[in-house]
């Protein structure tokens, strides 16, 4: 009978939910009862309109969501300097404390049902991150698709990024914990990075990387 009665008010506080204040607040009743970190995804399916964690921040006008996504506590969406669009499709889950940032027209475009672990980095500069369908990404992940500038007589920190470009990354892939994707890099359909993979090289559909470069230690077998 409580279960019963707290899906109840699930479904009622969470017809208001979005990412402005007054859908934070009803995504926080609704999830009083709920638990919290990966307990309230369930709640994003209850409705299109997404569940939308208490401490997450939406700082960038150009924020396209698709339906029932999940942002956790703590993520971040950010753009400055003029930037590209984030576009995030259906049910994605994006866990605790992950940024994803765009600046210098920078992108980054997720495909439905991805789901991103915590801590992980998307920091699109110059570069765009286009990331497919279906895709694990396990925590502590990078991704960086530019570089700075090294010339010598000027602080680095000074120095314009540049990018060799995009990093694209297909559907049905799963990346390892702590693994980094730099810039110019794609990432065939079903490949498997190992933890703490530093990927600079195209990885082929279906191949396994590890190392630092990343380097193909095999292929997954057909079923």
């Amino acid at each position: 009978m409580m279960g019963r009665l707290v899906r109840v008010w699930e479904r009622l506080w969470m017809r208001g939910a979005g990412p402005g204040p007054v859908g934070r607040l009803c995504c926080r009743m609704a999830a009083l009862f709920s638990g919290s970190y990966k307990a309230q995804v369930r709640l994003a399916r209850v409705t299109a309109r997404g569940f939308f964690a208490a401490g997450c921040t939406v700082q960038h006008e150009a924020v396209v969501l698709g339906k029932s996504v999940f942002l956790g506590a703590g993520v971040t969406l950010y753009g400055a300097n003029k930037p590209g669009e984030i576009r995030i499709d259906d049910r994605v889950c994006l866990h605790r404390d992950t940024i994803i940032e765009c600046t210098e027209g920078g992108s980054v475009s997720i495909g439905a049902d991805t789901h991103i672990q915590p801590r992980c980095s998307l920091s699109a500069s110059a570069g765009s991150i286009r990331i497919g369908s279906e895709v694990q990404i396990a925590p502590a992940c990078g991704f960086y698709p530019y570089n700075h500038g090294t010339a010598p007589g000027m602080p680095m920190r000074r120095q314009p990024v540049t990018s060799a470009g995009d990093i694209v990354i297909g559907n049905d892939v799963w990346i390892g914990y702590g693994a980094i994707v730099l810039e110019n890099v794609s990432i065939g359909d079903g490949a498997i990075v190992a933890a703490g993979a530093v990927v600079r090289d195209d990885v082929p559909a279906n191949a396994i990387v590890a190392g630092v470069p990343a380097r193909i230690v095999g292929m997954r077998a057909a079923s």
